[in-house]
């Protein structure tokens, strides 16, 4: 048996990761860890003389930019998991730290910033309205907060022009659509520019040059969200990129031009089209490179020094900066260098076919040199208007070494394969949903990779309800099911929302159920009120502070099988939300879904721990 990769190889903080130069290309920033808090460091370019330049010692930092001052790190901060994120600016001149939104109980949400006026960022802050942001010009130099444009209370989001102006918002309707606001320079009214109803999607990405129109993305006339060109005056729609399998992904606009430079797209794999034949050549050698999937991260004013993170099944994440003008790519660094001396097993994209014919984009891992009768794990994403994607993943890398065949399945309701594919996960929490998990197990069975008796379920938020609903409903699918921050009463998960979610309301009633008008049907869809045909073993994990699935989740459906006399193992974390932030916390956590793993599945290889 080959050496197992140890869990803080896999699951502890990174080494290096997130890297941006400074606009003027005379600063490297980085994320790295602090007395094992991650934080923002700062070093020259070519990443010698590196230093903190904070002091986290919570649950570190993963959010940050350089503002167009050149001087002014800003990255973002809540407390223990509770989403009430403020924004912290670091002059790395003068050296000192500040919170630039120093009010209580808010949420600071960045807007943009702009090189024009370099010494100001937009802010949105739920400080007037916990239910809504409000638009703030925020002064890099004094910290002052000046209110730029006021929410009526539909709006969730907001774009600057190039003068740094608000002129765009976007809102949604009592329908349960949405629409793009815009308005005149200086004008305080706004006006509808497009409008989709709620089976459509659509948004904004930009103002294109000159502040004539906008860049947005839609599923007007299409199924599948295409890029477009809007003039605000009414005038000339221009298309300029789409694919008909696949939702557009990445939109790479120039920082100081603003036009599209390229377009990417990931139906399996991520690839590019280049709009703009100035960067033809450059696309053409980061492809020839042999880096994967990449895409550009960060650039410097000139437009000379590009940082391009690339992405690989089996080899983690890394970044390498590219030289324009001589045409050389060289590495910066791993983000886990301890994790490239082992050897990590290919993820393969394979499609099942559901029940009512649905193809079914999924990943499938498995161990080295082995692919028939495995130990199964079900590993199911979150949101869950979200997506597995190919890449590096820690988790199906860690099933796979331990022995088992990993299986990722983009079910119904998935976000990027068009808006049928998605609309056809409406209303179909626990049921066709799930279907099409028990169709992928199904599927497995059948090709002979799984062994039907040692299949377990894993996930987190929406992958931890489809764990506690595959124990429910499907009870005869799984031989056990690991829950992290899952919810198992839809009814109050809706009612519990956090305040500033309540314009999405209308978007939940019909993607998940009415809450007011049809609670019943919410509970035949919980796993809660169908505790009683739970059979499986199950470890249920939770966050205390968590704003979106509160632990009373958790705690209802633990508390209904403890009195039942069902297995189930509960680990709360008091200093976490959505999910697990500290490396002690996660390393915790997957140690004790190892163990229950091996137990209840029974991998050839015996198990660490």
């Amino acid at each position: 048996m080959s050496e197992l990769i140890p869990l803080d190889v896999l699951f502890g903080n990174p080494e290096r990761l997130s890297p941006r130069i400074s606009p003027d290309g005379k600063r490297l920033a980085y994320i790295a860890p602090d007395e094992g808090v991650l934080n923002v460091w700062l070093a020259a370019p070519d990443g010698s003389g590196a230093r903190p330049v904070t002091r986290d010692r919570g649950r570190g930092i993963r959010d940050y930019f350089w503002a167009e001052d050149e001087r002014s790190l800003v990255y973002a901060q809540d407390k223990d998991g509770d989403e009430n994120w403020h924004l912290y600016q670091v002059d790395v001149v003068a050296g000192r730290t500040r919170d630039l939104t120093p009010f209580a109980g808010i949420q600071a949400q960045v807007i943009g910033t702009a090189p024009e006026v370099p010494d100001e960022i937009l802010v949105g802050l739920n400080r007037r309205d916990k239910r809504v942001h409000d638009a703030y010009r925020v002064s890099l130099r004094t910290g002052r907060a000046r209110l730029e444009a006021r929410n009526p209370g539909d709006v969730v989001g907001w774009l600057a022009d190039s003068r740094f102006e608000v002129r765009c918002a976007k809102a949604m309707r009592p329908d349960g659509g949405s629409e793009l606001r815009v308005r005149a320079r200086g004008s305080k009214e706004w006006r509808p520019l497009i409008a989709w109803g709620p089976d459509d999607e659509g948004a904004a990405h930009g103002f294109s040059p000159g502040d004539e129109g906008l860049f947005v993305e839609s599923t007007h006339g299409a199924d599948t969200l295409q890029l477009w060109h809007l003039r605000l005056d009414g005038g000339r729609q221009t298309l300029l990129a789409r694919d008909e399998r696949v939702d557009l992904g990445r939109v790479m606009l120039h920082p100081r031009k603003r036009h599209v430079e390229a377009v990417g797209f990931a139906y399996d794999r991520l690839s590019w089209s280049v709009l703009d034949a100035t960067l033809l050549g450059d696309f053409a050698r980061l492809a020839g490179a042999g880096l994967g999937d990449f895409e550009v991260i960060s650039r410097d004013d000139a437009d000379a020094a590009w940082l391009v993170a690339s992405d690989n099944d089996t080899t983690p994440r890394r970044y390498h900066r590219y030289d324009r003008r001589t045409g050389t790519l060289s590495l910066l660094f791993s983000a886990r260098p301890r994790l490239e001396a082992y050897r990590l097993s290919p993820m393969r994209p394979v499609t099942v076919k559901a029940r009512d014919g649905l193809r079914l984009p999924c990943y499938l891992t498995l161990p080295a040199g082995r692919d028939r009768g495995l130990p199964l794990v079900l590993f199911v994403h979150g949101g869950p208007w979200g997506r597995d994607s190919w890449g590096f993943d820690p988790y199906a890398q860690w099933f796979a070494d331990r022995g088992y065949a990993a299986l990722q399945v983009n079910f119904r309701g998935s976000a990027g394969f068009g808006k049928k594919f998605l609309h056809a996960g409406d209303r179909e929490w626990g049921a066709k949903m799930q279907d099409d998990l028990t169709d992928a197990v199904g599927w497995a069975v059948r090709e002979g990779i799984a062994d039907p008796r040692r299949v377990g379920i894993y996930g987190g938020s929406y992958g931890g309800y489809a764990a506690l609903a595959g124990a429910a409903f499907t009870p005869d699918v799984y031989a056990c099911a690991v829950d992290l921050v899952g919810p198992s009463n839809l009814e109050t998960l809706i009612k519990s929302i956090p305040p500033y979610w309540e314009p999405l309301r209308r978007v939940f009633d019909l993607r998940v159920g009415d809450v007011d008008k049809e609670p019943g049907f919410l509970r035949k869809r919980s796993p809660l009120f169908r505790a009683d045909r739970i059979k499986i073993p199950l470890l249920i994990a939770q966050g205390a502070n968590d704003p979106r699935v509160k632990k009373a989740e958790s705690e209802m459906i633990v508390s209904a099988l403890r009195s039942k006399g069902k297995p189930v193992e509960y680990m709360l974390f008091d200093d976490e939300g959505h999910g697990l932030a500290k490396p002690e916390n996660r390393l915790k956590f997957v140690a004790a879904a190892e163990r229950f793993l091996a137990r209840h599945l029974r991998p050839a290889d015996p198990v660490a721990g």
